[in-house]
Parts: structure tokens; sequence; C-alpha cells
């Protein structure tokens, strides 16, 4: 029995259902679009072999060469699950756009120094960007050679601004194909060593936290916004109904394309590789009882297109994804601590608070950036005084088949006082606790740390219980 595929082209959507696929399929093709089939034709061509009984009918017999498409779509993606924190970002193998992802970057770049420019605009107080001074490679030497350190921007922008801009980079990663694993490393790299040692380092000292909470946090609202964008445009691009709604909401989430898209349009020719489509997959009952899948290829079409520009998005995806790494491996937690620092601050011991953002690899290792915060008495003075460490650590699970794992941890950091940078001391740290699972996404964790500088006998401890959120379906 021969299986059939229909399409219906509706604007810049195809519709296919089937009740089941196979190799080989019929497809029928509206006549008032013959202009689309001879482009479907054409894209076709060079991984498809092709027979026409008629103008509107055409099978596609599938060659196993692979087309530049989201990489979930492949047939064989065992080598993923076998080693899934391979890093492909540099060597391509699964069909992702290495070209469009480095038009993005050099786009990146380009917006980068506008929005450097807004910061440079606003009130040093939000920003701590230092005006004025020397010149300023001098300047970002010095910052380089000084960090990184724990900033005191305003938490607007340490806590949404860079998640967000996080993101950003993330989507020119996804959107070109790559899973998400390699779009993390992406944001890192470039949150990294294109804004915090790079076009801030001109302006301040990079930032401990930014390092760590932008790609972070960044790839949790990044694939938010990816699936997001989907959603909108299944809709028609539309928001509550709302044309203007759906314009500015995916220009928000996803502001490099958006702009792409727009510097292309002035120019008269792509300039930047921008666009995307993707693969919508939802099952729908027939009239008959038949349960069918219906697929929907969303190709974007630019209908005013000037010479030399693509006719189409050239990117496709799956909102049906089966990576083997997700932002399901990040967490978070809050909690509180009980603070014994050494006889080198003078100060007594006292409650605080802490909190995490990390990996959770596997079940048995995870790392984190912990930061905890107390306001002792200084004994001198008798006055409260902020005291905060910070530091990197990994953690190691025993017994990870079990919801009760006892764990080790050792990780480095720093300590200091009064939020005075000239007070700071490096620290080494071990310790052990217990964690306890909840549910998938949550846990409860107890912990007791020792920390201690190499040059010096001084030594401080801190317990610590907290509650730990991993996002998407946690642990599974």
């Amino acid at each position: 029995m021969m299986n059939t595929l229909t399409i219906s082209m509706l604007t810049a959507s195809v519709f296919l259902s089937a009740p089941v696929l196979s190799d080989s399929l019929p497809l029928y093709i509206d006549h008032q679009h013959s202009d689309l089939a001879d482009h479907w034709r054409t894209s076709l061509t060079d991984f498809t072999q092709l027979s026409e009984p008629n103008t509107t009918d055409f099978t596609i017999r599938t060659s196993p060469e692979k087309s530049n498409t989201a990489w979930e779509e492949l047939p064989d993606t065992s080598p993923l699950y076998r080693n899934p924190y391979r890093v492909s970002l540099f060597s391509p193998q699964h069909g992702e756009d290495s070209a469009r992802l480095w038009s993005q970057t050099k786009s990146i770049a380009a917006y980068g120094v506008g929005v450097a420019g807004v910061l440079a605009l606003m009130p040093e107080s939000i920003t701590n960007w230092e005006k004025g001074g020397d010149d300023l490679f001098s300047k970002w030497v010095d910052n380089v050679s000084s960090g990184p350190t724990w900033d005191r921007d305003d938490w607007a922008i340490n806590y949404l601004g860079h998640p967000y801009f996080g993101g950003v980079y993330y989507q020119a990663a996804r959107k070109s194909g790559y899973r998400q694993w390699d779009s993390f490393i992406y944001s890192a790299m470039m949150s990294t060593f294109y804004w915090e040692y790079g076009i801030e380092a001109f302006a301040e000292v990079p930032s401990i936290q930014d390092l760590f909470v932008t790609p972070i946090l960044g790839w949790v609202y990044g694939e938010w916004a990816y699936n997001k964008e989907q959603e909108i445009r299944l809709t028609g691009g539309t928001v509550w109904g709302s044309k203007s709604l759906g314009n500015v909401s995916l220009f928000l989430l996803d502001p490099v394309d958006s702009l792409g898209n727009g510097v292309n349009h002035i120019a008269g020719r792509e300039i930047v590789r921008a666009g995307t489509g993707f693969v919508g997959v939802q099952n729908v009952n027939t009239p008959n009882g038949v349960s069918e899948r219906q697929f929907r290829f969303e190709v974007q079409y630019s209908l005013d297109a000037t010479p030399g520009s693509s006719r189409t998005r050239k990117s496709y995806h799956s909102q049906n994804s089966e990576d083997p790494v997700t932002y399901s491996i990040v967490g978070v937690s809050a909690g509180a601590s009980y603070v014994e620092p050494s006889d080198y601050w003078e100060l007594d011991p006292g409650a605080g608070v802490s909190f995490t953002v990390g990996l959770h690899f596997s079940p048995a290792f995870s790392g984190h950036l912990t930061y905890t915060r107390a306001s002792l008495n200084d004994r001198e003075t008798h006055q409260s005084v902020t005291y905060e460490s910070y530091s990197a650590n990994g953690l190691y699970y025993f017994n990870t088949d079990s919801k009760l794992r006892p764990f080790v941890t050792a990780g480095f950091g720093e300590s200091l006082k009064n939020e005075d940078t000239k007070t700071k001391q490096f620290q080494l740290n071990a310790g052990a606790g217990l964690h306890y699972a909840l549910h998938p996404n949550w846990a409860l964790q107890a912990e007791w740390r020792h920390a201690g500088r190499p040059s010096a006998k001084a030594s401080e401890n801190i317990a610590t219980g907290r509650l730990v959120y991993r996002f998407g379906k946690g642990e599974i």
C-alpha cells in the first residue's frame, strides 16, 4: 500500500500529513503555486531523486546525503549519545550551517559596538563603567590583568541583561542548526572573549558572575526564546491576534536576526545570512477516526527580495528535540548559611544567605558558582560588617541510583570584607554534604565547606542548607 503525503502551500507555510511516513511518498502541489513547486524541485535536486508523472505530482526518494537542517531531524545521531558533551562547534558534522553562524558572529561584533556606546552614555552609577583617564588600550590592559572580580553592577544588568544577551548569542548558533550544548559553548565563548575580555574590558574589570551567569542562564532564556519564536510563527507571526505585537516580540526574541534582515533590506542585497525556518509536528484526528501526524514546514519567502538576496531562509528546526544534553542540566539554588570566618577578619560567626548557579553534567558530577553573604559583627568596632565569599566548586556524588546521595566538593575562590576588593583573599576549599532528590526538578542539599589560604594558617568554615531547582525536565 502506497502512503500519500499531501501538501498545501499557504503564503509562507507548508502543511504535510500522512498516516505513516516512508522513503517514497507522492506529493501533490496546488496548480496556483507552480512557481513554488519549481523552487522545491530546485532546492531538493542536490539531495533527492525526483520523478514527475505530471506538473503537479512527483515522488521524492531521499538519499543518505545530509541537508542543512536541524541536527535533531537527522537519522543517525548515535555518536552524540555515546559522547554527549563532544563539541562540534568548530567541526560541524550534522548539517550545521557554519557559514550562517560566522555571518551572525560578525553581525554581533558590529552591533556590540553600538551597545557599548549606549552603555557608555548611561550613568556610571548604573554601569560602573569608568570614564576618562588613560587611553583605551592601557585601560584594557589594566582591567584584564586585574580581573576577574565580583562586580557591583545594578542587579537588572547582571541578572536580567546579561542572561538576555547570553540568549541572543545562544540563538545565533541554535538557529544555525547547532544543538543545545554547542550553542551553549558558543554563548560562553562570545560572552567571555568578545564581551567580558573584549568590549567591556575597555571600561571595567571582567566580572566573575557575568562569566557564569551570562551563558548559563542565557542557555535557559535562549532555548525558551528559540521555541517561543517558532510558536509565534506557527500563528502567522501574531501575538494575541496582533501582527504588530508579533513583529515586536520576534524582534525582542532575536534582535540579531531581525537586524540582519533589516540590513539586507536596506542594502538591497544579502550582507548578513539571516532568517530561519522550522518544522512543527502535531497529531491530528481525521473525520474517519484515523490519527494523522501533521508536519508544518515554515519557509520564509522574501517576496520583495532584491537581486542577490536569498529567496528563502536557509535553516530548518524541529520543536521535538531528542538532544542528549539540554538546558535541563542547568540548576540554581538558594539557602541559608552559618559562617565562621577566620580570625584574620576579626569578625564574629553569624548567619547569612547563599546562592548557586551551575550545571549538573550527570547524576555523579556537577559544577557551580557559589556566593555567600553575611552581616557579621566586627569585634573591634562592634558594628555590622558585610562578609562575602564566592567560589567555583565541583561536586562528586555517590550512590547516584538513590534519592539520598552523599557528595564531596572542592574548589577555589575569594573572600572579602565590606565589598572592598583591596581586602580580598584567595582561598581553596573542600567539604562534604548530602543531596536529597524531592522531584526531578527539586532537591535539598546540606553542605559543610572548609576554606583556607595556601600562604597562611587562617581558615574558615561555612555550613549551608539549600533548595535546588533544575530547569526544564530536570533530572530524568
